[in-house]
């Protein structure tokens, strides 16, 4: 899906992926969401990002983790 929302330039956050016109990171977004916080709590705490934004960053990562190969995460003993 490329809705042109996701964005990527040397000169913004090092390269990283981010939504267009923001410095709010794709992997800002997913750390947030995977910490607990709602997408509304992120849309508050980052007035300029918007639920399209949200929406696209998780698309984004839902398609790069489509292409790449995944190898298996080995069971560590506690």
């Amino acid at each position: 899906m490329d809705n042109g929302l996701i964005v990527s330039d040397p000169d913004v956050m090092m390269g990283k992926p981010v939504v267009r016109g923001t410095r709010i990171t794709v992997e800002l977004i997913l750390d947030k969401l995977a910490a607990g916080e709602t997408v509304e709590q992120i849309l508050q705490a980052h007035p300029r990002l918007t639920r399209e934004g949200v929406q696209a960053a998780l698309a984004y990562a839902a398609d790069t983790l489509r292409l790449d190969k995944i190898y298996p995460v080995e069971a560590t003993s506690a």
